[in-house]
Parts: structure tokens; sequence; C-alpha cells
């Protein structure tokens, strides 16, 4: 893979302390952005079953009815996706891991520190070896077996998946625009039966650094990272 400059286009921020789970989602981007291969649907950071690892997921293209659709949908040559993570409490990345598709595979580079921050970005083939994977993408087809790959202790996926996102959009909707009061207490789910396109990662928590000590001040022990999804277009 050749060296490319590549430039943000959208992100999804969120705050995570060394606690167990932790979710951010937004399936109505900009008109120039949704619906397309680079719209960031939800972004989650999660203990593993390992508790010494942590997990990361990037959903794309969310709306992907089963079937047909959820078939031919396809991650996008052109497009980065970015995994940012803060360990000092500045707000910018001191480490990445990067994912993007050639051909049938997702590669992965990371964590590693970059070498620009901010909204551009640079394809991190200068990553050690330990520091890359790779994963042939699965398939869209129903029931289709999950492809996972492990090497140096991280773990890759790539795929359509079930939309794990869940909102109530029509009650939503009701209580801004005609202004009812609050959440029924069983809400529908408006993304059930619809897919999104996943990339997944699980990476021992020792390779994130020491973390941001003191930031919290309610665990002021605890390391705490900031962490974002961004979706980077080749420019």
């Amino acid at each position: 893979m050749n060296k490319k400059s590549i430039v943000s286009i959208a992100a999804v921020v969120c705050l995570f302390v060394v606690t167990p789970f932790l979710i951010s989602g937004d399936h109505l981007d900009a008109p120039g952005v949704t619906g397309t291969s680079s719209d960031i649907t939800g972004f989650y950071a999660f203990e593993g079953e390992n508790p010494n690892n942590i997990v990361l997921i990037a959903n794309l293209q969310g709306f992907l009815p089963p079937g047909t659709a959820t078939v031919n949908a396809a991650f996008d040559e052109d497009v980065l996706i970015e995994f940012n993570i803060d360990t000092n409490g500045n707000l910018s990345e001191d480490l990445v891991i990067q994912a993007i598709k050639r051909g049938d595979t997702m590669y992965f580079f990371g964590p590693i520190v970059p070498n620009s921050t901010g909204l551009q970005s640079e394809i991190a083939t200068f990553a050690p070896e330990d520091r890359k994977g790779k994963v042939a993408i699965s398939e869209g087809i129903t029931d289709a077996e999950a492809i996972v790959s492990e090497t140096n202790g991280m773990k890759f996926f790539a795929g359509p998946r079930d939309d794990p996102f869940f909102f109530d959009l029509n009650r939503f909707n009701s209580i801004v625009l005609e202004e009812v009061s609050g959440f029924n207490a069983e809400g529908e789910d408006t993304f059930a039966g619809s897919n999104v396109l996943t990339i997944a990662v699980e990476l021992p928590k020792s390779m994130l650094g020491a973390g941001a000590v003191g930031a919290n001040p309610f665990e002021p022990t605890t390391p705490v990272y900031s962490m974002w999804v961004e979706s980077k277009r080749k420019q």
C-alpha cells in the first residue's frame, strides 16, 4: 500500500474510563455523509470477556435491510476508519488504530503513534509487524459465519451485523416536535431488523499505556482515556 493523505469527514466522540461499557451513536449525519460508505452510525468501547482486554467497535452505513441490500453493502477502499486514543487528557490522539479495506480483506494498523494528528492522516504502514493485522471480510448472507482473526494478542472482525443501537426515534421526534412528555416505559426499537457494517478490534489494555490519572474527580486513581472514531476519505 502506498502512503496516502486522507481527510476526516465524520466523527463520533466519546470518553472512556476503564469501567465496563461506553457507547455513542449517530444514525442521521449531515446530508453529504448520511447513507454513504463513510457514514458512522455508532461507536462502542467496552471491557472484553477477558477483563484485561478492551473492545472497540465502529459501525457504518446504517439502515441496511437484511437481504440484498446487506449482501451488496461494501466497505470503501477509499475510506479509512481510525480509532483515536488520547492517553494524557489533552484531547489530541496519542495512539491510533486504523482499518482499511483492500480487496476482500480488512487491514489493521496500530495501536501506533501517528505521524500527524487532527483531520489529516497517513496510513500507518510504518507500524511494526506486531501492530499489524488483517481479517477476511465476512459475508452479508443470512447466518453467515463471522470470520475472526487473531494476531499478537489482538482480534479483528469486519462485516455486516445486526444494528445493536436501541433508540425510539418516533417517540423522540414526538417529544421534540410535539412537546409530549417523556419516553414510554417500553420503547420501540427503531433500528430493529436493520443492519450495519461493523469493524471490531479487541486488544490488551496494556497496549494503551498508562492513561490520564487524576482526570476523574470521583475516581482519581483510575486511568482515563478519551476515544473517538473517524472516517477519513482519500483526497
